[in-house]
C-alpha cells in the first residue's frame, strides 16, 4: 500500500465529482484539470459512478482518479475494478479498513473521533479523511489532534469552501483538502464548465501560495 500523499498529483486539493452519467463526469474532470487540478475523487453516490471512474480514466489518463464513499468490501473491489487509483471512505470499521487495505490501493479512511484514529493506527494507516470536518470541530479540532496523534496526517472534507480553505491548508497535519465547492451543483446543471475551471484555478493558486509561504 502506497501512502496517499505519495500518489496524489498537483496542488494539495482533492475535489469531489458526483455525476449521473459518464459524459458529465468527464466534462467536470476536464474542467478541473484545465484549472490546475491533478487528482479527483469520484463519489459512489449515483448508479453510474463506477462507469464515471472508468470514463475519466480513459479520457484523461494524466489525471489521478480515486473513488469515494467506499462503504463495503464490495465497493472497494468494484472501485478498483473500475480503474480507481485510490480509495476514500466516510467512516472506519475494522472490516471496512481491511477490505480497503486488501485492494493494495492508497487509501484515506474516514474518521472524526480519537477512537477511530486509534483504530486506523492499529491497522497501520496514518493518512486519514477527517469528516465531516466543520461539524467535527474544524481546524481547531485538527490542531488539538496534532499534539496527540503526531504521526497522523489528514484530508479534511465537509463544509470546506474557498473562504475557509486557507485555514485548513495551513495546518502541518493536513496533506490535502477535499470538497465539492469546486464543482457546484448549479454549474453542473447548467453545463458551466468555465466556472468549474475558474474555481479550480482559484483554489490551486491559493494552495500554491500557502505551500510557498510554509
Amino acid at each position: 500500500m502506497s501512502a496517499l500523499s505519495h500518489v496524489l498529483q498537483g496542488p494539495a486539493l482533492l475535489p469531489i465529482i458526483q455525476a449521473e452519467v459518464p459524459s458529465t463526469a468527464v466534462a467536470i474532470a476536464k474542467a478541473m484539470q484545465q484549472g490546475g487540478i491533478g487528482s479527483v475523487e469520484v463519489v459512489l453516490r449515483t448508479p453510474k459512478a463506477l462507469d464515471c471512474i472508468s470514463a475519466i480514466r480513459s479520457a484523461l489518463p494524466e489525471l489521478l482518479v480515486g473513488a469515494g464513499t467506499i462503504l463495503s468490501a464490495a465497493d472497494a473491489q468494484a472501485a478498483k475494478d473500475a480503474g480507481a487509483q485510490f480509495l476514500v471512505s466516510p467512516a472506519s470499521t475494522p472490516k471496512l479498513l481491511q477490505a480497503m487495505l486488501d485492494t493494495g490501493l492508497a487509501l484515506a479512511p474516514g474518521v472524526s473521533t480519537p477512537s477511530e484514529i486509534a483504530l486506523a493506527l492499529e491497522m497501520g494507516v496514518r493518512e486519514l479523511k477527517f469528516f465531516p470536518a466543520n461539524l467535527s470541530g474544524g481546524s481547531a479540532m485538527l490542531k488539538a489532534l496534532s499534539s496527540i496523534f503526531q504521526q497522523v496526517r489528514f484530508c479534511p472534507t465537509g463544509g470546506i469552501s474557498q473562504q475557509n480553505l486557507a485555514e485548513y491548508l495551513a495546518l502541518p497535519n493536513v496533506f490535502v483538502v477535499g470538497g465539492s465547492w469546486i464543482s457546484p451543483a448549479s454549474a453542473i446543471a447548467s453545463g458551466d464548465w468555465a466556472q468549474i475551471t475558474a474555481l479550480s484555478h482559484q483554489a490551486c493558486s491559493l494552495a500554491r501560495q500557502l505551500k510557498q509561504a510554509a
